[in-house]
């Protein structure tokens, strides 16, 4: 997402400066942290080192921007709040843990932006500048020609709050073959080998392992794409990926799915398993060209990136500082 809201800033005209790791693709000025991405390079074993060391970085050169946009949770918190420029943070992972409660407590003028309206009820204190759902780039799927979908599609991590359990399930009941892409990290290694693994011999069940954004024939030869989350799910970037290629969801009603799909529009929401069966009969209602245009509307990099200039320019307002020149990222 970082990546995705860099270049939308730099085409929208902005001077923008990414922190990132020296291996980062980017059309903005590039500051190198990291020689390479922690997640390909398993040698370092304290990934926190490298971000301190960006926090040290960005601190030292902070006056020369206008805002400093983070991605790094509550880690800036202390070292920032103490300098003049102004600063935001997006926060994209889950916030109702407990231990957050005492960080926010003692942050309370720290402007944060969340991903959906739902991540925010954890946290009332926070100061909560916007909320700003994610994009995609117009062009990075697209619906794909090809035959009349005949299966279904699972796409996430292969983890327990994700439900990939319950997929099979849905597909097993609609009577439909489902094809599964998903990444295994090691913390659910032993969920996959426990629960999911088993269910993996069943006639109408493919796995396909982990995919990339370079391979759209999978959402887009689709039915659907399901859904059937179990937690508290921060904003669920795959049903927005599966939209951009004309593809509805069944998703479960949580968090922050209401926000994200429109009923009867971008797929279906339901209460349970039994409802998510009962759509399926349901998906030729829904205009594979109308939910493509929807996605368009709401969810393009574009609205995504005019959204955080509209947010950057009223943290200025507030610290009463000059218009906009650059935005960090990082």
């Amino acid at each position: 997402m970082v990546s995705y809201l860099t270049e939308a800033l730099v085409d929208l005209g902005h001077d923008v400066t990414l922190f990132a790791s020296g291996d980062s693709h980017t059309k903005a000025t590039l500051e190198a942290a990291w020689p390479r991405a922690l997640r390909l390079a398993p040698s370092t074993r304290d990934v926190l080192a490298p971000h301190m060391l960006m926090l040290e970085q960005v601190r030292r050169v902070a006056h020369e921007f206008d805002v400093l946009h983070f991605h790094l949770d509550d880690l800036p918190f202390s070292l920032f709040s103490q300098l003049d420029t102004p600063s935001v943070t997006t926060l994209h992972g889950r916030l109702d843990l407990p231990e957050l409660q005492a960080v926010f407590d003692t942050f309370p003028k720290a402007p944060v932006v969340s991903i959906s309206a739902s991540s925010r009820l954890p946290l009332p204190q926070a100061n909560w500048l916007d909320t700003i759902h994610h994009g995609l780039p117009e062009e990075l799927l697209m619906p794909q020609t090809q035959k009349e979908p005949q299966y279904l599609a699972f796409l996430s991590r292969m983890c327990r709050e994700k439900r990939p359990d319950l997929a099979i399930r849905i597909a097993a009941q609609g009577g439909l073959p489902l094809k599964i892409a998903a990444k295994i990290d090691k913390t659910d290694q032993e969920y996959f080998k426990s629960t999911i693994e088993p269910l993996m011999s069943q006639a109408h069940v493919e796995f396909l392992g982990e995919i990339n954004e370079q391979q759209p024939a999978f959402l887009s030869g689709a039915k659907t794409l399901l859904f059937p989350i179990d937690w508290s799910e921060p904003f669920g970037l795959v049903m927005i990926e599966a939209m951009a290629c004309g593809t509805p969801v069944i998703a479960f009603n949580r968090d922050s799915v209401p926000e994200v799909i429109d009923q009867g529009i971008t797929g279906y929401i339901c209460e349970d398993l039994q409802g998510a069966v009962s759509v399926l009969q349901r998906l030729d209602e829904l205009s594979r060209t109308e939910i493509r245009a929807q996605f368009e509307r709401r969810f393009g990099a574009r609205t995504m990136a005019q959204n955080y200039v509209d947010s950057y320019t009223s943290l200025l307002q507030a610290s009463r500082r000059p218009v906009l020149r650059r935005a960090a990222a990082g």
